[in-house]
């Protein structure tokens, strides 16, 4: 992360200086050392108001799992699917509370809850953390947790549909098969990558090999079979599919929903839930605090980038190869931004749909909403969750997140070309 910031950073500033070398002043119009300076200002200030715009969602979030935890639904749902999970993370103890968390997280995103799963995420990564026996260093555990976050395994991008029917969409739902294509696809390179470069690392580096945990005990593995986890997950299909059907109308009984089978949970188990939740809500608070110099750090080179026109001369000079392979010009900005801002990728989209010239049931207008829903704000999510837990070297984590969000744009285009042409 030194080297890319500083790059970044870098990269910007040469650009900005080029320009305002050869800026010709223009009535109305900033020179460009002008704006960039303001950009750079704007979006220090824009990582403040959103560090403090997480604290009420996470201190709802992380109150509602603490009433979760003491109830035991956590622990009651990582053996749900531990014969998954263990497989997937084998240094992490099936009764870790890690587990549950990462459930809750990896839940929340499948259903297009993001503010949701950023708590849990961040949740997840501190537990993750009392694993480490290198404080500061990323894990291959973490690594891994992080590329398939990156990845967005999202089945329902409920924030898409409804910006795609306030676009006048026809069929604005219609990007859920597109979007489960390329979520698939970006999901598994993101898991492949991160154990080849975890391996590839460990051959490097023979004492960076992962620490050993307690085994599991035989009796939870004849009490949590494939059997269970096969149930579960075919009871979350069958959830999916309601939610295909009766996606628009089920999607405002979501989070309420959540609140009171959560608080009904804690209830049933005699749980004192406001009292758990308040000292959950607590733990938002100093999270939120411990994170804003991280995103004041990466949003401000991000927004430089942007600023400078560095991301402007990106496009135009790869935007008529890329057309040629299905990606086009349109569309190029937000696959570039995607990874980069969250914020700006979602400004793009709403631009190119609301484009008379494009529209939202084009093949550009279905590949950038498929882009929004498919994959993730890569250095966003890395920020928040390593800065969470003081993690400053991410070792392959983020190769493996840009690896995965290369897989989530070829996997829209193809997933694009094939349902248009159904």
């Amino acid at each position: 992360m030194n080297f890319l910031f500083y790059f970044f950073v870098l990269i910007s500033f040469l650009v900005a200086g080029w320009r305002q070398l050869t800026w010709i002043p223009v009535a109305g119009i900033k020179a460009p050392l002008t704006a960039l300076t303001a950009t750079i200002i704007t979006t220090a200030g824009d990582a403040v108001t959103l560090a403090i715009g997480l604290i009420g969602v996470m201190a709802l979030f992380l109150g509602l799992m603490k009433v979760a935890e003491e109830g035991g639904l956590l622990r009651i749902a990582a053996r749900g699917i531990r014969p998954l999970l263990i497989r997937l993370f084998p240094e992490v103890p099936a009764e870790h509370p890690a587990m549950g968390a990462m459930v809750m997280n990896l839940s929340a995103n499948f259903l297009g809850l993001g503010n949701a799963a950023t708590p849990f995420g961040i949740k997840a990564m501190q537990e993750l953390d009392t694993l480490n026996p290198e404080p500061g260093v990323a894990t291959d555990a973490m690594a891994l947790f992080l590329a398939i976050n990156t990845s967005s395994v999202t089945l329902l991008p409920t924030g898409v549909i409804a910006l795609r029917a306030a676009a006048g969409s026809s069929n604005a739902a219609g990007i859920l098969p597109t979007t489960l294509c390329a979520t698939i696809f970006s999901t598994s390179v993101a898991i492949i990558s991160a154990k080849l470069l975890a391996r590839w690392g460990r051959r490097k580096n023979p004492a960076a090999a992962p620490t050993a945990v307690t085994p599991p005990s035989d009796n939870l593995e004849n009490d949590f079979s494939w059997a269970q986890t096969l149930a579960v997950i075919i009871g979350f299909c069958a959830l999916v599919v309601i939610m295909v059907i009766y996606g628009r109308e089920l999607s405002g009984w979501i989070v309420p929903g959540l609140m009171v089978t959560l608080l009904s949970f804690g209830i049933w188990k005699k749980v004192p839930v406001y009292e758990a939740f308040v000292n959950g809500a607590k733990d938002g608070f100093q999270v939120a605090i411990k994170i804003i110099p991280y995103l004041v750090a990466i949003m401000v080179a991000i927004g430089m980038l942007r600023g400078s026109g560095v991301m402007d001369l990106l496009s135009n000079a790869i935007g008529p190869y890329t057309a040629a392979l299905g990606l086009p010009a349109d569309a190029l900005p937000m696959a570039i931004l995607r990874p980069l801002s969250g914020s700006g990728a979602y400004g793009i989209l709403a631009a190119t749909i609301n484009n008379p010239a494009i529209g939202p049931d084009s093949y550009t207008g279905y590949l950038v909403s498929t882009l929004q829903g498919s994959t993730e704000t890569t250095f966003y999510v890395m920020a928040v969750y390593f800065g969470a837990v003081q993690v400053k070297r991410v070792r392959h984590t983020l190769a493996a997140g840009l690896l995965a969000d290369l897989a989530g744009v070829i996997g829209a285009i193809v997933a694009c070309k094939l349902f248009l042409q159904l």
